[in-house]
Order: structure tokens, then sequence, then C-alpha cells
């Protein structure tokens, strides 16, 4: 059996604001927020656009750069987008 990936991913939100989740279906998981029946903050703060995400072995560690993530200031959360997650291909970037 292949075990399964996990995917830190960040939203950028229409306040501005950019959120980060985990999950282990990408795809999946954009399109529940975009339908505002995701977590509770994007059902507050519609989605803009999924801008970018980074693989991990399995949830533990997933949730643990999720954890590190949202303890960064804004700026830093800003700054460190390159260096934690993947751009997406851009027509993975279009709005809700």
């Amino acid at each position: 059996m292949t075990p399964q990936r996990w995917y830190l991913y960040l939203i950028e939100c229409e306040s501005g604001a950019y959120y980060a989740g985990i999950t282990n279906d990408l795809e999946r998981r954009y399109t529940t927020h975009c339908a505002g029946l995701g977590a509770k903050y994007t059902r507050a703060n519609p989605p803009v656009r999924l801008v970018g995400f980074s693989a991990y072995p399995d949830r533990s560690a997933a949730a643990m750069a999720e954890w590190a993530i949202r303890q960064l200031p804004r700026q830093a959360k800003i700054d460190s987008l390159r260096y934690i997650v993947r751009p997406l291909p851009s027509r993975s970037q279009a709005a809700c």
C-alpha cells in the first residue's frame, strides 16, 4: 500500500489575510473552501485564490508545518512563501 501524502496549503482571503490548512486531498478541500463549506475562518473570510502548497509524508509532519507557519507574523508569512510553499500552475490560481 502506498503511503498517503498530506499537504500544507495557503489560501489568500478577500480580507487580504492568509489561511493555512492541511489536507490529504488538495483539490477537494480547496473546492470545499470556495463553496463556503470549509473552515469557519474561510466561511467568514471567503477565499480569493490558492497561493500554493507543500507535500509532506504524513499528517503529523503536515500539522507541524501548519503550526509553524501560523505562528509567523503576516510579513514573515508572506516572505516565507517562496521557501515553504510550491506555487501552483497559473490555471490553478484562479479565483474561486
